[in-house]
Order: structure tokens, then sequence, then C-alpha cells
């Protein structure tokens, strides 16, 4: 049995039509946040249409690699990770539904909530764990971001200046027992101290599933803002650095970087402490938003898309979740696809 797993494809899906920043230039005006450097906002971003599904943008983003590698590679799929910002159910996850629109029978079902914008690398892991002890050969990695068009839309959290920066869209990532793009070494790492620094906001305070007036919202403070800042400046770096260490492989060696896309601000920093330069660090903020745990295999599907990833290139990539209880990276090599 083979102990390699490879990334072997991604392929993607963003809702709707871009939506440009003019729709939020006046709606934050009186939001003592709105000067902050987390919530610059990009030009466009997308939204996930009233009627639309996590499970439907799934299906959605899977048709690329039906296209590419036939329905049964996907409805053959023996381990199913799927994670979504907003399940369609608050009692359960998604990969229920998600293996039924598929036409899968997967003998692993597991929805992730713990990864936030560092989901595609834990799910990868995990998967690497399935499938290197025997519980498979195939796995299907699901990730949905749908928090934009519902929770940052409503009509109150729109005039807060951080309804501006997130974007909707989804992602699929084909994992297989192969060596055709092979995973060179994960690093996970879960900081647990600060697990309840991410809060709901909610004006008057009510727990989350009551009913009452007020919209839920990131509760942002200035403090808490410059600690996230920080863990998320030192933690991402961390986790990309202690693969670079196993693997052999100076950082500034890295053919490309993909990382989540909080904000600008970390984009730059990131790069700089990894000495990657720009044209290496592939991100899609202007264009598409903070689309959190999509982020990472959407970048990666338009890199390999637009040829900025090519045959035999090491691609590091790396994120941190909610306010810095996780992080992780992964480097595989892309061997094509095919």
């Amino acid at each position: 049995m083979l102990s390699q797993i490879s990334l072997v494809d991604v392929s993607t899906y963003l809702p709707g039509e871009p939506i440009g920043a003019e729709y939020y230039a006046d709606s934050a005006g009186s939001d003592e946040l709105r000067d902050n450097l987390m919530f610059r906002a990009p030009k466009f971003r997308h939204h996930v249409g009233p009627d639309e599904t996590a499970t439907d943008m799934v299906e959605r983003a899977a048709q690329g690699l039906i296209e590419r590698h036939g329905r049964e590679a996907v409805e053959n799929v023996d381990v199913l990770i799927t994670h979504a910002q907003m399940p369609d159910m608050p009692f359960y996850g998604g990969g229920g539904s998600i293996a039924h629109r598929l036409g899968m029978r997967p003998s692993w079902v597991l929805d992730l909530h713990n990864g936030g914008c560092a989901a595609f690398v834990l799910a990868l892991n995990v998967a690497r764990k399935l499938l290197t002890s025997g519980e498979g050969s195939t796995a299907l990695i699901a990730i949905a971001q749908n928090a934009a068009g519902q929770i940052f839309d409503q009509p109150g959290v729109r005039r807060k200046a951080q309804a501006a920066i997130p974007g909707d869209g989804a992602a699929v990532g084909l994992v297989t027992l192969a060596d055709r793009s092979p995973v060179l070494d994960i690093e996970c790492r879960t900081y647990g101290e600060y697990a309840g620094d991410m809060t709901l906001a909610v004006d008057p305070p009510r727990k989350w599933w009551q009913p009452g007036p007020g919209e839920g919202s990131i509760g942002f403070t200035e403090t808490k803002i410059a600690k996230v800042l920080a863990r998320g400046n030192r933690q991402v770096p961390e986790v990309a650095l202690a693969v670079c260490d196993r693997i052999g492989l100076a950082s500034k060696d890295i053919d490309l970087l993909v990382t989540n896309q909080p904000n600008r601000v970390f984009l730059r920093n990131w790069r700089e402490a990894l000495d990657v330069p720009q044209e290496r660090h592939r991100d899609t903020y202007e264009d598409c938003g903070n689309l959190f745990g999509a982020g990472i295999p959407i970048n990666l599907d338009r890199a390999i898309c637009e040829g900025q990833v090519k045959t035999g290139d090491v691609v590091m990539m790396a994120a941190f979740a909610h306010a810095g209880d996780f992080a992780g990276a992964a480097a595989f090599r892309w061997g094509g696809r095919g």
C-alpha cells in the first residue's frame, strides 16, 4: 500500500456577479473601526444567492473535477471531509447532503468546524492520516464560505466596517494515494488559549439561537484586533517555516505561496516574513475579499488555471483561523492536471 498522498486537483465556484466597493461606500461612516487596517475593503467580492445552500455551492464547485476526471472519480470517493462557515442546518454538518448530491457512498464522512480559514490544510492532514492507514484510496475535501451574503449583508451589520471584507465561494480538492502531486509535509497547531477570543456581538445581548431584535456580527474591538494581528503575523510564518525545515527547503525558494487572505496587511507581512516576492504569493483579495476557508483552494485553482504554478513547483499553503486558535501549513509538489 502506498504511504504517499497527492493533491491531484482542485475545482472552485464563485456565486453571482462581483459586488463592488461602492455597495458599502456610505454604510460604515459611523463605525469607529472604519479606518482600521483590518477593514480596508477590497474592490470586489461575491455573495451567495438568497436561496443558495452550502450544498449547492459545493456541487457547483465539483463540476470542474467531474469534467476533468469523470463523474466516477467523485462518486467513488472513500472519504468525504467538509467545512462550511454557515452550515445549512445548525445541528449537523453538510457531509450527508453533499455525499447524496454528488452520488457518493463514502466510508467516512467528516465535518470540520475548528479549521476555520485553515480548514483546507486541516482536511488535507485528516485525509492523509485516513488514506495512509488503509481507510481508502481517495478523499474529497469540500469547503463552502457563505457568510458574506448572509451574516454580513444584514441591514444592520452592513453598516459596520467589517461587512465590506468577506466574500463567498466554494472549493473542492481531490486527494488520492499516489505520487503524482505528492504532499511533502503538513504542520497543524492548536492554540486553545485563544479559542474564546472570537465572539458574536448582538445588541441587545443574547445567545446565538435566541430570538431578538439585534443582528449578530463579529465582536471586534481595537484591543482584539491588535491581538489577532500579532497572532496571525506570527503563526502563519511559524507553521510554514516548520514545514520548510522538515522538507529541506528555504522559504525564499517556495515556488508559490498560497495563504488565507483576511486583509492586505497580513498578506504583505506573511510574504515579507517568508522572503517570498509578491509575484509568487497568490491572492485574489481585490477580486474576492476574505474567502476564509475557501481562500486557499480558490487561489490555488486560479494559479493553476493561469499557469502561475508549473509541474514540479513546490506550493506552500498556510493559514490561521478565527482569532488565532488554529494554524496549519502544507507543502506539495505540483504534478500537473494531466
